[in-house]
């Protein structure tokens, strides 16, 4: 019973932070032009993932394009700069994105 307690505890540990950070990305409105497994406006969250895999610079340099936007990687459309999120709101961000298999 203990075991099942702590294995419970372990989940919800684990799962809590990407669910904070989902909500994050819902309230900072980046659900509206990305998804996680499938392109939108954007490019899926799994495929930024995927693409910056092993890339120790991918954070900073994808916390920074959050904030005051970018163009040219995924297309034609750029992303528009998000003054409305914080440097901190963007590695939390940037992180949970990173993360997604």
């Amino acid at each position: 019973m203990k075991r099942a307690l702590l294995i419970m505890a372990a989940v919800a540990a684990i799962s809590a932070p990407a669910m904070a950070d989902e909500a994050l990305a819902k309230s900072k409105n980046c659900m509206a032009c990305h998804a996680v497994d499938k392109k939108l406006v954007g490019p899926a969250y799994k495929d930024v993932a995927k693409k910056y895999a092993g890339n120790a610079k991918a954070a900073d340099m994808l916390a920074e394009k959050v904030v005051k936007g970018g163009s040219g990687v995924w297309g034609a459309i750029p992303m528009p700069a998000n003054p409305q999120v914080s440097a901190a709101d963007a590695k939390k961000l940037v992180a949970w994105v990173l993360s997604q298999k």
